[in-house]
């Protein structure tokens, strides 16, 4: 049975969503961002990282939703939530999760979590101020360049629409003005509509 460590609001979301399209079995076990939990030494012996999601499989823990996403696109091929056939394919995909990995992400990080990269309070505050801008760059390019639609590789539903719809999410939080990115939004109204979604987010509490 797989053990998914989670934490409402997060990017774990991706992975509950990729897991419930793919029909696996799992629990959840939840993580308190505002008391700390995902610090306590029960966590981190299971995971040094302190952040979610992880998934705990009889293989041992694995992290990061690039890695768990195709895991588990792997793990249940006939769920057909990758392209696992086709080389080209897989690495596009791979490539617009590591974007919004890296890039996307730490964008909005800088909101919330400052402190990874400056105990500089001005710092800080100037990074939490311009998350509006980069996030809205960030997501632009996403929104002209990347998202094929209607599903980001095109016809096909992927792991990376699970990833996509949990960071469009974050929009109007971060400031950024959705009527910027009318495709990104279309995707996200189409995805609240899957019922593995609509289920993931009854799951998120």
């Amino acid at each position: 049975m797989l053990t998914l460590y989670y934490a409402p609001g997060t990017c774990s979301l991706a992975t509950r969503i990729a897991l419930i399209d793919a029909g696996a079995e799992y629990t959840s076990k939840k993580l308190d961002f505002s008391k700390g939990e995902q610090r306590t030494a029960e966590f981190l012996a299971l995971n040094p990282k302190g952040r979610v999601p992880a998934l705990a499989t009889d293989h041992g823990l694995l992290t990061e939703n690039t890695a768990l996403l195709i895991y588990i696109a792997q793990s249940w091929p006939a769920a057909r939530l990758a392209p696992l056939d086709n080389p080209v394919a897989m690495a596009q995909l791979q490539a617009f999760n590591s974007y919004l990995s890296s890039t996307v992400h730490v964008a909005h990080a800088h909101g919330y979590r400052g402190n990874r990269w400056t105990d500089d309070p001005a710092a800080i505050q100037a990074m939490k101020a311009f998350v509006p801008t980069s996030m809205t760059a960030a997501l632009h390019l996403v929104e002209t360049h990347f998202l094929q639609g209607p599903f980001v590789m095109g016809a096909s539903y992927t792991v990376a629409d699970a990833y996509l719809f949990t960071m469009a999410l974050w929009i109007e939080g971060d400031g950024v003005d959705p009527a910027a990115l009318p495709r990104i939004i279309a995707h996200r109204e189409m995805m609240q509509a899957r019922p593995s979604v609509i289920r993931a987010l009854a799951e998120e509490v």
